[in-house]
């Protein structure tokens, strides 16, 4: 790793530290200098400063821990959105915490709201300390080409074409593409060397294996990174366990990661996310219902027969399309854009109504799959939902994709929209099977979220 990249990550410690100081102090005052003025406060609030201070000091360092735990001081590069979801999260763990302190040394806590107040402005303060953390080192990287990684990318296919584009598009990132080759032979790997890279990203799908071992063996020899991109083989290989029970090593190749206690923190998570989700959109789907049945005729909603762990079950969306659009379907396979794959994807449907066009565009005509996460038929992260008849025509790696309940949301659709050909949706939703975590969950839920707020072309 650079000693840049290590330098800010370290400086993420007191610069948390201080945030936490700052937001404590900030729901200090507010709590004793401004909220009075808005309301009536029944219970004298009676904290001195320096005592409170003290305790703050303590709470900070709570806060640290929990976010050390959390793998937010990790010299792994991450996201946005997970670094921001982290910090949400352990927040919360930490606050929970105190709150778990208090009540085992059955104190009596001056104020409440200083505890939820703190809660809230401790996420704000943390997060705005990381996200001019990031600006300030992006700044630097991309002006001053401070700590950047020079890059060796290996391979001729798209993907490789498409991780060069990506690096060259954006130099924030923090690398520099300082040789494309295609297969180079040792010659043209030392003259690659001696240019000074530091990192080699093996990006063909379809790379020889020996000439993989030689490209680990040259890095490792010369101190330098090795990463690639995985291909579906290696998705569908990444998730195993040992079994030593008679006595000799068997490798099981588990079908996915979600399994145990993981399956059950994500059942949850999914029936109370669309349960609030529900709630909260209830007045909204009356709504969008009035609005649905003036604009065309037939009903409000449609079921679509959909499979998800290879059972069948009836998906709920908000019509967007003419009621007979089914019909209409087998005139409109010529236009199909996607005729190289199963899947059926025209890009101007004319089967869609003008209201669908919007809420298509909107992505919230399928807000009533909540009522199918809350029955447990799909999940609120997941692989795509799959048509019957698309089905029959998978490849057996295709069918990988079964082995969890569909989502709203996936991978896929948090990745690259409809701009994903089929075997790449494929791939990252393999990956999703092989390597589920409830952070990746979250992950992609907040990533969905901000998709739908910058991009408004349809899914």
């Amino acid at each position: 790793m650079k000693r840049s990249d290590l330098t800010f990550t370290v400086v993420k410690v007191p610069l948390d530290f201080c945030m936490v100081i700052v937001a404590g102090i900030a729901i200090y005052f507010f709590r004793t200098r401004i909220l009075d003025v808005f309301r009536p406060v029944l219970f004298e609030f009676n904290l001195p400063f320096q005592r409170y201070l003290l305790l703050l000091l303590g709470v900070a360092l709570v806060f640290i821990g929990a976010y050390a735990l959390s793998g937010l001081y990790s010299t792994s590069r991450r996201g946005l959105i997970e670094e921001l979801s982290r910090v949400v999260i352990s927040s919360s763990g930490a606050v929970l915490a105190v709150i778990f302190y208090i009540f085992i040394r059955q104190e009596l806590f001056d104020s409440r709201f200083l505890i939820l107040g703190g809660w809230f402005f401790v996420i704000i303060f943390v997060s705005l300390g990381r996200l001019i953390l990031r600006y300030l080192h992006r700044y630097l990287v991309a002006h001053h080409d401070f700590g950047i990684q020079r890059v060796l990318v290996v391979g001729a296919d798209e993907i490789s074409a498409r991780v060069v584009e990506k690096i060259n598009l954006d130099p924030a990132l923090g690398y520099r593409v300082i040789r494309a080759l295609d297969n180079p032979n040792e010659n043209a790997l030392r003259h690659a060397y001696s240019e000074g890279i530091d990192e080699v990203i093996l990006a063909d799908l379809n790379y020889p294996a020996d000439r993989v071992v030689q490209l680990v063996d040259f890095c490792h020899h010369h101190h330098v990174n090795f990463k690639f991109v995985p291909n579906l083989y290696q998705t569908l290989t990444a998730n195993y366990a040992f079994d030593t029970s008679i006595g000799l090593p068997i490798v099981e190749l588990r079908r996915t990661a979600l399994d145990g206690w993981g399956r059950v923190f994500k059942r949850l998570l999914d029936f109370f996310g669309a349960l609030l989700g529900l709630i909260i959109l209830s007045p909204f789907f009356l709504i969008l219902a009035v609005i649905i049945k003036l604009d065309s005729e037939g009903p409000v909603f449609v079921r679509l027969k959909r499979v998800s762990q290879q059972q069948e079950f009836e998906i709920l969306k908000f019509r967007s399309m003419v009621k007979n659009a089914e019909a209409l379907k087998k005139d409109l396979l010529v236009l199909n854009e996607r005729s190289d794959s199963p899947l059926f994807k025209i890009k101007n449907d004319p089967r869609i109504t003008p209201v669908g066009k919007i809420i298509r565009r909107l992505r919230i005509d399928e807000l009533p799959q909540l009522v199918n996460v809350l029955k447990g038929q799909m999940s609120l992260v997941g692989p795509r939902p799959h048509q019957p008849d698309e089905i029959d025509r998978y490849a057996k790696h295709h069918r990988k994709v079964l082995n969890l309940k569909a989502g709203m949301t996936g991978m896929a659709q948090a990745s690259g929209s409809s701009d994903l050909s089929f075997e790449e949706e494929v791939r990252l939703d393999t990956y999703y099977v092989e390597n589920w975590s409830l952070w990746l969950d979250i992950k992609i839920i907040f990533r969905t979220l901000l998709k739908l707020l910058v991009d408004r072309s349809a899914v």
